[in-house]
């Protein structure tokens, strides 16, 4: 593929819900990485804890730093395609995803650009030779997080070890082929909804390995009902199969950005 001769404008979308003392180190974290023309796009959903104005008064002396503010919270998919959108509209080449409590490592990011030269989509993948999770996280976490891949696997044949990761990066063209508006999953199956849609579409994804740790501060969002909808997404995505090809038609997406 060819490749551009300028670095990438690079959106890192993060959704947030009670994470004020989280987002305020992670923003710090990618800051510190040095790459050329990324910028934090938090995506709040009203949070209690004032983490949407944390975020604005961090943005008013560092315009690389941005918040979008939702009325209602509807879930971890909805944020991400609206994040993701907005993105897009501000003329991002390549769109990063990770979660607000500190359990992605921001210091792969500079790697997952780098394989985006040669790849559409590329997985901070707990489960490929050279991933962990940490010692920490519960046995119930671990057994529910390997179980969810296989399963995910079973059904729907990604070829992706870590289906369900919610720290990705993707080029603008990507996204585009998928099309979100159309994304109907919530939760963590939007992570499998995602992937599946690439994988219709002829996208090339990649997995690079990660160290996953249990999050810095507050609770997970992982309910019941997301539980659910996750375990019966896949079947679900199968069964639409023709009508995901006919959204995202197969192709190649473009020229791939330069890290």
């Amino acid at each position: 593929m060819a490749v551009s001769s300028s670095s990438p404008l690079v959106y890192v979308v993060v959704p947030t819900y009670n994470e004020r003392d989280n987002i305020v180190e992670l923003i710090r974290r990618l800051s510190a990485l040095g790459v050329p023309r990324l910028n934090v796009l938090v995506v709040d959903d009203g949070s209690p804890d004032g983490t949407g104005q944390v975020v604005e008064e961090i943005g008013a002396s560092d315009t690389s730093v941005h918040v979008l503010h939702r009325a209602v919270k509807d879930g971890l998919g909805r944020a991400y395609v609206a994040g993701m959108m907005a993105a897009l509209e501000a003329g991002a080449d390549v769109v990063i995803q990770m979660d607000a409590d500190l359990s992605h490592p921001t210091e792969v990011i500079p790697t997952m650009l780098e394989r985006l030269r040669t790849a559409d989509v590329v997985v901070g993948s707990r489960y490929v030779e050279g991933g962990s999770v940490a010692a920490d996280w519960p046995w119930h976490r671990r057994l529910l997080s390997w179980g969810a891949n296989v399963y995910v696997e079973a059904i729907l044949r990604l070829g992706i070890k870590d289906s369900t990761a919610g720290f990705k990066a993707w080029r603008a063209d990507a996204l585009r082929t998928i099309h979100l508006p159309s994304i109907h999953s919530n939760g963590y199956a939007f992570q499998v909804e995602m992937g599946y849609r690439a994988s219709l579409s002829g996208l090339r994804t990649v997995e690079t390995p990660i160290r996953f740790v249990e999050r810095a501060d507050g609770t997970s969002k992982m309910s019941l009902k997301v539980q659910l909808e996750s375990a019966v997404m896949p079947w679900h995505l199968r069964a639409r199969r023709r009508e995901l090809v006919a959204v995202a038609p197969a192709g190649a997406t473009g020229t791939a950005p330069t890290a």
